[in-house]
């Protein structure tokens, strides 16, 4: 899509922009454009790349207005929800890191050491999961109980293997992980589903002042909450952001940081089943590269 053509897709629903467009092509399911409206306010644009996301999206604005009840940070505020452009103010401070997806560049708007980071991360976390499950069906997002994890865990694997493929290896590690019983926790939270420093704003002195990106907000696993921070910071600063995350009083569990670590392994899986879910040939390439696969599948 032109940038003609999103300054016209946002007159038609009342946004009058600039013609000063910037892109992010990070977004898998969305098209990110930073633009500044005639008076001078800065927005966000995103833009579906393909088409049927309108469920996707009615379900995010239901999270979004949930979570803005009970966090003390800031999440976006579509002022503009449509199957074919969200649009919301921008919020204040940069995601902690931003990541060029043509150059492959790191750029980290935070001192990775800083102190407040993660006793401000752990608050927003132990706010995040103290929604209620009865709150999240009210609003009727996707509740998975604790039986229910393993199960969508194994579903996932099956699919995955029979029509993308993936090594023995591979695997090996999620059928291991899957029948110990001592790494799944015995309760569900509601979490964010697709937490790290990319999707966590943060003043310049780290401190933690905004969350977006809620698509995958749900109830579920605690654990993936904490696996994005592994898998920027390492395994030390995992240990010490649950450590945080204990101390203000959050509920955890003897094998925390063990089932974050295999939730972090299990990316590839994830992936494998939104490229199978969107049917892109970009995607089944990438996904059987991450699983392993030497499988042919023939895009219909």
């Amino acid at each position: 899509m032109t940038t003609k053509n999103i300054l016209r897709l946002a007159e038609t629903h009342g946004l009058q922009l600039t013609d000063q467009i910037q892109f992010n092509e990070m977004g898998i399911d969305f098209k990110v454009g930073f633009a500044t409206d005639q008076h001078g306010q800065q927005w966000v644009l995103r833009i579906p790349r393909r088409e049927g996301l309108d469920k996707q999206i009615e379900n995010e604005k239901h999270i979004l207005n949930l979570v803005r009840q009970h966090l003390s940070v800031q999440v976006p505020d579509w002022e503009i929800a449509s199957p074919e452009l969200i649009a919301y103010r921008l919020l204040k401070d940069k995601p902690a890191l931003t990541f060029d997806a043509k150059t492959y560049k790191v750029t980290w708007n935070i001192d990775q050491q800083s102190p407040h980071y993660i006793p401000s991360l752990a608050k927003i976390l132990i706010e995040l999961h103290g929604i209620s499950e009865k709150e999240a069906a009210a609003n009727d997002i996707k509740i998975l109980n604790p039986e229910d994890l393993r199960t969508e865990i194994a579903d996932r694997l099956a699919l995955v293997k029979q029509e993308l493929g993936i090594h023995k290896k591979l695997e090996h590690r999620y059928r291991k992980w899957l029948d110990n019983d001592s790494l799944w926790p015995g309760f569900t939270k509601f979490i964010h589903g697709d937490l790290y420093a990319g999707h966590i704003l943060a003043s310049p002195e780290g401190k933690v002042t905004g969350i977006i990106d809620w698509t995958t907000g749900q109830i579920s696993d605690p654990a993936m909450d904490f696996s994005g921070h592994y898998s920027v910071f390492g395994e030390q600063s995992l240990k010490d952001l649950i450590n945080a995350y204990q101390q203000q009083g959050g509920a955890v569990w003897d094998r925390l940081f063990e089932q974050a670590l295999e939730r972090a392994a299990a990316a590839p899986l994830a992936y494998g089943l939104f490229a199978l879910e969107t049917n892109d040939e970009k995607h089944i390439t990438g996904a059987k590269g991450m699983l392993g696969s030497k499988k042919r599948i023939p895009i219909q």
